[in-house]
């Protein structure tokens, strides 16, 4: 299978996921799962999924979404622009520290969608709306751990 193959497989199930039916009172609790998997990849593989492919994600994001077009796009491409530039330095982080970086850069990630939606007028209430972050930190591990398996079964270099 091909590296670029595989590497949208992983891409395309981060979408499903994020578009999932969820009851209403858990509807603030959804990880980020394209921005989970758009770090990965671009902690492990910068070279092939960099700011590009967070830009073109958001812009997919954007349209199932119905939200403004952009504006995923920009917050996706700003944190992973992040992680590109410090991609050597997250790899040799532990879990633990890799998931209080995944924690502020959700809440980063969070925080432009807020300005942008700010801007437009229609501002999420209530705190609820950040705990996003915390949801994606907490899974980060295990979303970790299978995509490290996952590039190794499919030799993604």
């Amino acid at each position: 299978m091909s590296n670029w193959v595989a590497i949208s497989i992983t891409f395309i199930g981060a979408l499903v996921l994020t578009l999932l039916p969820m009851p209403d009172w858990t509807v603030w609790m959804r990880p980020a799962w394209v921005l989970l998997v758009l770090i990965y990849w671009a902690m492990d593989v910068p070279y092939r999924v960099s700011v590009g492919s967070a830009w073109f994600l958001g812009i997919i994001l954007d349209l199932l979404n119905g939200t403004l077009l952009g504006e995923h796009a920009l917050a996706l491409t700003i944190v992973v622009y992040i992680v590109v530039k410090m991609h050597s330095r997250f790899r040799m982080f532990s879990l633990l520290q890799q998931g209080l970086i995944i924690f502020v850069l959700v809440l980063l990630y969070q925080f432009i969608l807020y300005c942008v939606q700010g801007f437009l007028g229609e501002l999420p209430r209530g705190w609820l709306y950040w705990s996003s972050s915390l949801t994606s930190m907490l899974l980060w591990p295990w979303v970790y751990s299978i995509m490290r398996d996952y590039r190794r079964r499919f030799k993604v270099t």
